[in-house]
């Protein structure tokens, strides 16, 4: 029996009420099997952010549905989605997001204790993830000793730490320059080869490339 796809998307769409309504999102059937790296391209306005929000939980599709790892998100409640949208998503953004006064190790932690991580195994799987990522030697550095891309492994460990189905991934080498962001590319390369679900929201065309398989987005609907 094949596993459930980790994104399936329904007829799902989004429309924000009038008047006038505006429809950020055309209703669109999109699937994402486990394992794959997608990139999410288009202009400006098009509809990537609507995307991106559907797909991690943070708006609810107004047509069709949305299942995540097979569970039907319209179907649990409020609660039951927040829980979801921690353990089985993990967010990487183009802002880095780290608390300055805390480590790198730290940093790591606090992303677990809101997901209700048992405080023994937090230290740990902070230290597995910022390794997997190749900054096993810069557990105790603050954000201020890291450079830009130290920093966004950083964010892509925290990330990693609640073991999810689902790297989600807003413009994550718009902060770094080419050589840097190179490396952090290659990074997710890495982890998609172990066998991560990548999906990128990019404009840069360098960056869509690394997909094995593209969507273009364009006035709020969803090309293949």
């Amino acid at each position: 029996m094949n596993p459930s796809p980790v994104i399936d998307l329904r007829r799902a769409g989004l429309t924000y009420p009038g008047p006038p309504e505006v429809v950020a999102l055309r209703p669109c059937d999109v699937t994402v099997q486990r394992g794959e790296y997608v990139t999410i391209v288009g202009p400006s306005g098009a509809g990537k952010s609507t995307f991106l929000n559907i797909i991690g939980l943070l708006d609810e599709p107004t047509s069709g549905s949305y299942l995540l790892d097979g569970i039907d998100t319209a179907a649990v409640k409020d609660a039951e989605r927040t829980a979801l949208r921690g353990t089985r998503i993990g967010f990487v953004f183009q802002s880095f997001h780290l608390l300055s006064h805390r480590t790198a190790r730290e940093n790591v932690e606090l992303a677990m204790v809101y997901q209700r991580t048992a405080r023994g195994s937090r230290r740990q799987r902070a230290e597995q993830a910022l390794c997997r990522v190749g900054l096993g030697h810069r557990l105790d550095a603050l954000p201020s000793r890291l450079s830009g891309g130290e920093r966004q492994r950083v964010a892509i460990a925290r990330a990693l730490a609640a073991q999810p189905s689902l790297l989600l991934c807003d413009e994550p080498t718009g902060n770094l320059d080419s050589q840097t962001a190179a490396s952090v590319l290659d990074l997710l390369d890495g982890l998609n080869r172990d066998g991560m679900t990548v999906v990128v929201i990019t404009h840069d065309a360098e960056v869509a490339r690394r997909g094995r398989r593209t969507i273009t987005i364009r006035d709020g609907q969803v090309l293949a």
